[in-house]
């Protein structure tokens, strides 16, 4: 099954490719690497999910709004590649999450993106290497920030 096969099946709803917020590009290819900015937890109305993990949500919901900023970068993949076919692999996830200084489950966090990533693309080429880091805070107060790295398919 290739990758819009599986992401299909999920029935997943996305939410829209968010614009730039500052200067950078959301986006950027680099020979057959994908390097996806860090990306927030966009709901399918646009808005952001907020809140400090530990403080204002429980890791449950903060491992939830991991998943929602899986759903955004795939939103960012499809409006900017046209489809997911185009990804050969996941090589590196970086979450960084908003969490109070006595939390020590951001990975647990972080699994929010880096499974929706292997239900996406595979067990075999949707797990690349990751780091998930604990900070004391983030743009618009959100919960989790998460950049990725992708390998293309040869085009």
């Amino acid at each position: 099954m290739d990758n819009e096969a599986r992401f299909s099946a999920l029935n997943l709803v996305l939410p829209p490719a968010p614009e730039p917020k500052g200067v950078y590009t959301p986006l950027l290819k680099v020979g057959c690497f994908i390097y996806i900015s860090g990306h927030l937890p966009v709901n399918n109305d646009g808005t952001l999910q907020r809140g400090k993990i530990g403080q204002d949500m429980d890791q449950d919901a903060g491992k939830l709004a991991a998943r929602q900023v899986g759903l955004t970068i795939l939103a960012t993949l499809i409006a900017n590649l046209g489809s997911l076919n185009r990804i050969k692999r996941v090589i590196k996830v970086f979450g960084m999450v908003n969490a109070t200084t006595d939390f020590e489950k951001q990975p647990y966090i972080v699994n929010g993106c880096s499974e929706l990533l292997v239900e996406v693309f595979g067990r075999e080429n949707g797990i690349g290497v990751r780091s998930a880091v604990g900070v004391g805070s983030l743009p618009e107060n959100v919960p989790v920030e998460i950049e990725a790295i992708f390998e293309l398919n040869e085009e």
